[in-house]
């Protein structure tokens, strides 16, 4: 098990995730993601923005995808 906070994922606060798979992680994050949405919270709002912006851009989402799930898997176990 692996933990990492929403701002390592590209959000926009400290909430801390844990999981097995950065997919799972990443799964989390997204949920997450949708609840702070649906409560117009403006923080994430502006990340979520971020991310959108990304993903005009395959190759740029896709190396930004990439760079976080090395970041999870050189995280030591919890």
């Amino acid at each position: 098990m692996k933990t990492m906070s929403c701002k390592q994922l590209g959000g926009a606060c400290e909430e801390k995730f844990q999981a097995n798979t950065f997919e799972e992680i990443a799964e989390l994050s997204k949920q997450h993601g949708m609840e702070m949405f649906q409560k117009k919270d403006n923080a994430h709002l502006a990340a979520m923005n971020k991310i959108q912006e990304l993903m005009q851009k395959p190759q740029a989402m896709k190396d930004w995808f990439e760079s976080k799930k090395k970041e999870f898997d050189a995280l030591p176990e919890d």
